[in-house]
């Protein structure tokens, strides 16, 4: 086992990788940027140093700046959490190259999945079913106009190295297409450095499934089941839930048994999660791969009793699964997460950095906040919007939802604007009770924002 690690990111995530150290007994060191020096991270740590300044550039993507830190500190192993440089294939080699551990895949399993139509075929040889679309960058719009008649409209625009929704168009005629062509290879560069886009058929009523792996380098890989992410604005996530209210266990089996065999495809080691769309009549398909531990593993924990992080780390360390049958895996429960970030949902989920002056965390059975916010403490401008995940458990969906009610209601933040009031109106929409939700389901609530919700389409329904 590793006896320091570096934590290579920040907010809660830095907090929850620090917990899971300081319970394995493994020291931790936080790297921090200037505007980031009174955050909770930094004093919990057993080690802090100060990276540089406030933009991301300068700081937590800084790899000569975080590699120094490590080698100051004479660390074992490097955390590298979720977003910033989790899934940067270059910054795993230069980690190896220190004969520094890097907490994730391989970096050529990096390569492999970060590049979504590479992805696609990959899996695809391997018989996991993809969805209809190009296989390479679309060159110009000619083509791309003849690829969407082929497919037929609507068509989706997709970055090849991106997620987090940057880089996405949905399009429904020739028109939007030929104009958010252009728009989401400016954005793809802009956010990831390739203006590479791909086009793909648009499944409309479709819903976001994903499965989490875990696969040691002894060849055991095992999944903990599924997450229901269809609930998203602007292509992110907003609440996820475990297990999804669509799928049965005869679904389950089969779309699990895909997500295993696409991840040893590229010998997949570490956590990681295969993403695919399930469409009305029951046909799911790969999207992609996320080679990292997700925002949303703590309700995968709490539906499993496994510590993600803590497996990570001992898969790292060399160390067999905890668990390495699949029909061991622990199942029980139900848990709905939601994300609380510092946006408002009435201004098209506009940013809200501020500082928090009054703040009362929610608590009792069946709750769970991860969280680095605090009253006093202030969101910054240059990270993120997310202020922390409240998550509830139940014996089943029903007592699920109405933990995460009371939470909701418990929970105060103010007065910058948050996510709280939206969450709220999510949970009192029949069709969400009913889990008839799609990954449409945010726009259509918000076209009446903040006057009404999805009563009246329920009705009809």
């Amino acid at each position: 086992m590793f006896s320091k690690i570096l934590v290579a990111n920040r907010g809660e995530i830095a907090l929850r990788i620090i917990r899971a150290c300081r319970e394995m007994g493994v020291r931790t060191v936080a790297i921090y940027s200037q505007a980031d020096a009174d955050s909770p991270h930094v004093y919990l740590a057993d080690e802090a140093v100060c990276i540089g300044p406030a933009p991301v550039g300068q700081s937590y993507l800084n790899i000569p700046a975080i590699i120094s830190a490590a080698e100051i500190t004479d660390v074992d192993a490097i955390h590298p959490g979720y977003g910033f440089l989790s899934e940067n294939a270059h910054f795993a080699e230069i980690c190896e190259s220190c004969h520094i551990k890097f907490i994730g895949p391989r970096p050529d399993a990096i390569r492999s999945m970060g590049d979504k139509m590479a992805a696609k075929e990959t899996v695809r040889k391997v018989g996991v079913p993809t969805i209809p679309g190009t296989t390479q960058a679309v060159k110009d719009k000619d083509e791309a106009l003849k690829i969407a008649k082929k497919i037929k409209y609507p068509v989706i625009i997709k970055a090849a190295a991106g997620g987090g929704g940057r880089g996405m168009r949905v399009c429904h005629n020739e028109v939007r297409l030929v104009s958010a062509l252009m728009t989401a290879q400016h954005e793809a560069e802009k956010a990831f450095g390739n203006s590479a886009v791909y086009i793909e058929k648009y499944l409309e009523k479709s819903r976001h499934i994903e499965f989490q792996i875990l696969a040691d380098s002894h060849g055991n890989t095992v999944h903990l089941y599924e997450r229901d992410c269809s609930i998203q604005r602007r292509h992110q996530k907003l609440l996820e839930e475990a297990p999804s209210p669509s799928v049965d266990w005869k679904l389950r089996k089969k779309m699990g048994d895909m997500a295993v065999k696409a991840a040893k495809a590229v010998n997949y080691t570490n956590a990681g999660t295969i993403e695919f769309l399930l469409d009305e009549d029951g046909h799911f398909y790969f999207i992609e791969m996320n080679t990292r531990v997700q925002v949303e593993h703590g309700i995968t924990e709490l539906i499993t009793g496994i510590d993600i992080v803590k497996e990570q780390i001992r898969i790292a360390a060399g160390e067999k699964l905890s668990i390495r049958k699949q029909d061991k895996v622990p199942f029980r429960g139900h848990a709905i997460e939601c994300r609380i970030n510092a946006e408002d949902p009435a201004n098209n989920f506009a940013p809200c950095p501020g500082r928090i002056e009054r703040y009362n965390a929610p608590g009792g059975p069946g709750v769970r906040l991860d969280s680095h916010a605090h009253a006093g403490y202030t969101v910054l401008p240059y990270y993120d919007s997310m202020i922390g995940k409240l998550m509830a458990f139940g014996r089943n969906r029903g007592e699920a939802i109405s933990v995460l009610e009371r939470s909701l209601e418990e929970f105060v933040i103010e007065p910058i604007k948050t996510t709280i009031p939206i969450h709220k109106e999510i949970l009192k929409s029949p069709l969400f009770r009913r889990g008839q939700v799609y990954t449409d389901f945010i726009p259509r609530l918000l076209g009446d924002w903040p006057d009404k919700n999805l009563d009246e389409e329920a009705k009809k329904t």
